[in-house]
């Protein structure tokens, strides 16, 4: 796949997807009177001030700064000789998949070794980091250190265990995303509401009342309305997850931001209605079937992209499985930065995918064993 900069047609032809399908049904659930769309509403606006505003001052403050100092990541990585799988790995602990997706191209482009994508791959916790960091920061300054840890040792074990080459095809592209080119009216308006956003989920954090301080319309209005152009940034964009290096720091930010918004929108969505109308005892079940849990969840980690592994996260964040399976799937978990592994080289994506589930099998029953009660939320 090649870059080339998005015409007109290119990025208004995915708004006609069956994108626009599930962003209806959302903005519907929002309008809905009575309890379901309460419950919608709530969710929204907690998904928008405690998670999204947050992903989009990270992403802005990271790729403004990549802008500003104008450094290169894969040459940075090459000159980096017997320091590039604790960098691969460093790369891999950014929230999101953004660290990830640049040593996998890096790998492709020749830059760094195989064990720099294992160290990249084991680390990261895609999107759902987002969602931990937001939501339960104590967890994730443990589940982090912890990844960067393993990451680098599964690394540095993988360089030295690893007898099978899995040469790249120089004829692939490592830009994976179309590039959109200038910043677009609704990308200015994504940009408009988060900074408001911001600072409401900053006071929020702080345990500030902020209903007294801004009010329910107005908190409404913010929430719902960044929610909105959010999903209208989602079903516009021509990128399935990552963006292209070439787009400005707004654009990448508003449309990233509003990929992880979506699936955690939606994580949220399904949890709350499970538990308020889908009569499931969710903490019963998974207490039924404790032993496997921690393997279920290593499991769900080898599924590409951020869904699943935001839905484990949220499951653990709602106190309905032990912090072994959060970190079972943190670590053999690879988010979106397998997508483009898969394209640009299936054979390393998969063996590495492999790999990292040693490392994640080894952490969860680790701590299932031996602390059992380890962070419970």
């Amino acid at each position: 796949m090649t870059s080339s900069t998005a015409t007109a047609t290119d990025w208004i032809g995915p708004f006609r997807s069956k994108r626009i399908l599930l962003v209806l049904a959302l903005v519907a659930l929002a309008l809905t009177p009575g309890e379901v769309g309460a419950l919608s509403r709530e969710q929204m606006l907690d998904a928008y001030f405690a998670v999204s505003c947050f992903v989009a001052a990270t992403l802005a403050i990271f790729y403004g700064s990549e802008k500003l100092f104008r450094f290169n990541l894969p040459e940075t990585m090459a000159q980096a000789k017997g320091l590039q799988v604790p960098f691969a790995a460093l790369m891999g602990i950014i929230p999101g998949c953004g660290g990830a997706v640049v040593v996998v191209a890096a790998y492709s482009s020749g830059h760094v070794g195989f064990g720099a994508v294992v160290a990249a791959l084991t680390a990261t916790m895609g999107d759902a980091a987002f969602l931990l960091i937001a939501k339960d920061p104590a967890a994730a300054a443990v589940v982090l250190p912890i990844s960067f840890v393993v990451g680098i040792l599964s690394g540095w074990v993988v360089d030295r265990v690893n007898k099978i080459e899995f040469p790249s095809d120089p004829n692939k592209s490592a830009a994976l995303a179309p590039e959109i080119g200038s910043i677009k009216p609704h990308h200015w308006a994504f940009a408009a509401f988060a900074l408001p956003g911001l600072i409401v989920g900053i006071l929020d954090l702080a345990n500030q009342d902020i209903e007294a301080i801004f009010g329910t319309n107005t908190l409404l209005f913010l929430g719902l309305g960044g929610t909105f152009v959010g999903l209208l940034v989602w079903a516009m964009s021509p990128v399935r997850a990552m963006t292209n290096q070439g787009d400005p720091a707004l654009t990448r930010m508003a449309e990233e931001t509003s990929f992880i918004a979506i699936w955690v929108l939606s994580a949220f969505l399904v949890f709350e209605f499970l538990v308020a109308f889908g009569g499931l005892d969710l903490q019963a079940w998974f207490a039924v079937v404790a032993p496997i849990v921690p393997l279920m969840a290593v499991v769900i980690g080898f599924i590409p992209g951020c869904g699943p592994q935001i839905l484990v996260t949220t499951f653990y964040l709602n106190g309905f499985i032990p912090f072994s399976a959060l970190i079972g799937n943190a670590i053999s978990n690879d988010g979106d930065a397998l997508f483009p592994a898969i394209a640009l080289n299936p054979k390393a994506a998969i063996a590495a995918t492999a790999y990292s589930a040693v490392p994640g099998l080894i952490a969860a029953y680790g701590f299932y064993f031996f602390a059992p009660g380890f962070m419970a939320p």
